[in-house]
């Protein structure tokens, strides 16, 4: 099952939100688990990756990851590097043709992004951490510095969890209020006092728009509330389990 965003539906770029079904990895990694160091079979990890790439018509040597850190930082994909010298990071900007830019999710929002005219395309890891530390703006900037127009730049953001399933403790919205004020919308309060629940993709979304990016769009999906379609870090958590997989979202432009 692939999720696709209409905005990047288009001849010269090819994508997919790779939902956990299609896979050959089995009991709690069962079955699309496409994440190396998640304690799953690597081999089987291995053909899952390998049957993603099939659908994005490239062979599995052309997708590239980085080793993400819920940071801002953003890497400029200049050729296809191994998995053991992925870089820490949690964006990736390219212009080269046949190589996919793949990131890990299991709740964190993935967000894909192209300028079809110049020929550039990106994809961002956005947890709470990276959003609220500028990953998205910083990835754009990263575009725009490579040739992207930020006004052409199109942007779909991914499944992640959604703002039913996201409570979080008393402490949490004080870094984003201290960002701005309006940034109270993307909670609401719960009957636990002092909880409230966080809207990780909406705010993703703002954050989007604040770096002037007009064309957004957004596949849908609570990964902790759909275990039949996702992998999910907190439905992992709250189960007592100890590993989790992890779905792949991924961008290329058509060799």
């Amino acid at each position: 099952m692939i999720l696709r965003a209409a905005l990047l539906d288009t001849p010269s770029i090819r994508h997919g939100f790779f939902t956990r079904v299609g896979g050959v990895s089995a009991g709690i990694f069962a079955s699309l688990n496409c994440s190396i160091g998640s304690g799953d079979d690597v081999s089987k990890v291995a053909e899952n990756r390998r049957r993603a790439l099939v659908e994005l018509g490239l062979a599995p040597d052309r997708l590239v990851t980085c080793y993400q850190i819920h940071s801002a930082d953003v890497v400029v994909v200049e050729k296809p590097w191994k998995h053991e010298d992925r870089p820490r990071a949690d964006a990736m900007v390219t212009r080269l043709k046949g190589v996919a830019l793949g990131i890990l999710t299991a709740d964190c929002a993935p967000v894909l992004f192209a300028d079809e005219e110049a020929g550039i395309i990106a994809a961002a890891h956005a947890g709470w951490r990276g959003a609220l530390g500028g990953v998205v703006q910083a990835t754009v900037a990263a575009m725009e510095r490579t040739g992207a127009s930020r006004a052409r730049i199109k942007a779909a953001i991914g499944p992640c969890i959604g703002f039913a399933s996201y409570e979080v403790g008393p402490e949490f919205p004080a870094p984003f209020l201290a960002q701005s004020a309006e940034n109270a919308r993307f909670f609401r309060a719960t009957s636990r006092a002092g909880h409230h629940l966080f809207d990780l993709g909406g705010y993703v979304r703002a954050q989007l728009e604040a770096a002037g990016i007009a064309q957004i769009d957004a596949t849908g999906g609570d990964t902790a509330a759909e275990p039949a379609h996702f992998f999910s870090y907190r439905r992992s958590c709250l189960a007592g389990e100890r590993q989790f997989g992890h779905e792949l979202s991924a961008i290329c432009l058509a060799p």
